[in-house]
């Protein structure tokens, strides 16, 4: 089954592409190679401690991006609600969405909570020390960089890797689904996971 799991993850990867925000001319952020671990980390939440290890026996979708991200988080976060809106109140009680900040000099607790509760009740949003989330990145095989605005009042954007990451109760990473992917299949995937496959 792991063979199997991974041979969908390679399939989803061949359509994947890092996001390139704004019209800035720099090389892209490499997109993710092979199938990265996965596994707990911890940030913050407000002004509680977030492990990912607290959300076993729920289905988790996972994401990492920033708040003035001007397209690609807001269409994956979308995604992910439609896919969320798709699910009976059931299945709704046994998945969250998590979204990472790697902008942690923007995205203050207050602002990850308004931000994320716009797209979806379910959405958890986190960040940490720069340290930090190096280190849940890296678990995840997610890139990202800051890249220099001139002109803007924004002052930087944050080039990042646009995957959506499906952890099934367990902890387990089982699916990793490219920018675009379609809510309908990350509904599927959710209801496959919870079933028990």
């Amino acid at each position: 089954m792991q063979k199997a799991m991974w041979l969908m993850v390679a399939l989803l990867l061949s359509a994947a592409l890092p996001a390139e925000e704004q019209s800035v001319a720099t090389s892209n952020v490499p997109g993710i190679t092979e199938a990265p671990p996965g596994g707990n980390f911890i940030l913050h939440s407000g002004d509680r401690k977030f492990s990912l290890e607290d959300y076993r026996g729920k289905v988790v979708l996972l994401y990492f991006g920033y708040t003035k991200c001007p397209d690609v988080c807001p269409t994956s976060l979308s995604y992910m609600a439609q896919a969320f809106n798709d699910l009976n109140n059931q299945e709704l009680k046994k998945v969250v969405g998590v979204f990472v900040s790697v902008d942690p000099k923007r995205d203050k607790p207050e602002l990850l909570d308004e931000y994320v509760d716009y797209f979806h009740p379910n959405f958890i949003g986190v960040t940490g020390s720069e340290k930090e989330i190096a280190d849940a990145t890296k678990l995840y095989g997610a890139q990202y960089y800051e890249v220099e605005l001139e002109g803007s009042a924004f002052g930087y954007a944050v080039n990042h890797s646009a995957a959506t990451y499906l952890i099934a109760p367990n902890g387990e990473l089982r699916f990793i689904f490219p920018h675009n992917t379609s809510p309908m299949v990350i509904t599927e995937a959710i209801r496959y996971v919870l079933e028990g496959n």
